[in-house]
């Protein structure tokens, strides 16, 4: 009878490794916004006692808009950041904003979690908490007020701050739907914040004065 092979499983063991060190190097020098959320410990059951392995939940943005949620697992700490990084690369999405602040209230829902988030006045700041706050940051939004009205989960409040986000409408968009004039969608606040903002980003930062002679 042909011995049993052992140097499969240990093959495949080692090739993970491989890969996980090569996912956790390609993120290095990464130009984007990376929040690590939750990091959590994941025991599996086999024959011959228990393999312990990790998972991490990462928020990354370019903190001008762009924004997406990922969700890693490897044998490693730093591996499993990394696969969520690249989980996260895939699931960039576009959030509307007026100015450092969102369009309107909006509430989402995911799960067992419920977020709600409403627009706040320039010099508010952020308002969340720590897994809502890393989702806002890293997509640019300076000014909000958040409550969470459901479960405390990570996951699920993470889920759920992603549906709100994404339920956002920007008011040219309802306006189009309505057949009217932006005037008479948007509040005059609104208008005037984003036409601050439009023009600050249209003046030219001042060149640097050379020495004097």
């Amino acid at each position: 009878m042909p011995p049993a092979r052992r140097g499969s499983g240990g093959g495949g063991e080692r090739r993970d490794r491989r890969d996980d060190r090569r996912g956790g190097a390609a993120e290095r020098g990464t130009a984007y916004l990376e929040k690590i959320v939750a990091i959590n410990r994941v025991a599996k059951v086999v024959q011959g006692g228990r393999r312990f392995s990790f998972t991490a939940l990462v928020v990354v943005g370019d903190g001008n808009g762009l924004v997406g949620v990922g969700y890693g697992k490897a044998k490693e700490v730093p591996a499993a950041i990394a696969k969520g990084v690249e989980a996260a690369k895939k699931n960039f999405f576009r959030v509307p904003r007026i100015g450092g602040t969102i369009p309107h209230a909006v509430q989402g829902e995911a799960a067992a979690g419920v977020v709600l988030l409403k627009p706040a006045s320039p010099g508010t700041g952020v308002i969340a908490g720590g897994p809502v706050r890393a989702v806002l940051e890293c997509a640019g939004i300076q000014d909000v007020l958040s409550r969470s009205l459901g479960s405390s989960n990570p996951i699920n409040v993470i889920h759920a701050t992603v549906a709100a986000l994404k339920s956002l409408n920007r008011p040219e968009e309802i306006a189009a739907r309505r057949g009217l004039p932006i005037e008479h969608v948007a509040p005059a606040a609104m208008l005037r914040a984003r036409a601050a903002a439009a023009s600050a980003a249209a003046v030219p930062e001042p060149e640097p004065t050379g020495s004097s002679r």
